[in-house]
């Protein structure tokens, strides 16, 4: 699991059947002390509602076939959660509402 940072959405009028409905956004991973971008962006299934700008929580891999939304559907990441804040080591490195 990763934490990443909505940039962006996808749009695919072609697509598998499976696809169709889902709402594909752009995640940049990003690491979780600095929250700054960590890594090349991915494109993600969301599953829990979230937009540009938030900081979200992704599953990869057989993971992200896991949910309701993507049960079954040829996916290979999917956005899980919305963050509310990051704490490590007793400090906290991010906190949505934009103080990070």
């Amino acid at each position: 699991m990763i934490i990443g940072r909505v940039v962006g959405s996808v749009v695919s009028t072609t697509k598998a059947e499976k696809l169709n409905g889902k709402k594909m956004l752009v995640v940049q991973p990003l690491d979780m002390v600095t929250i700054e971008p960590d890594g090349k962006p991915l494109v993600s299934i969301d599953t829990v509602g979230s937009g540009t700008g938030e900081v979200v929580m992704v599953v990869g891999g057989s993971s992200a076939r896991q949910t309701a939304i993507t049960k079954d559907t040829p996916v290979d990441s999917a956005i899980v959660g919305v963050i509310d804040h990051v704490e490590i080591d007793g400090k906290r490195t991010f906190e949505s509402g934009g103080s990070e």
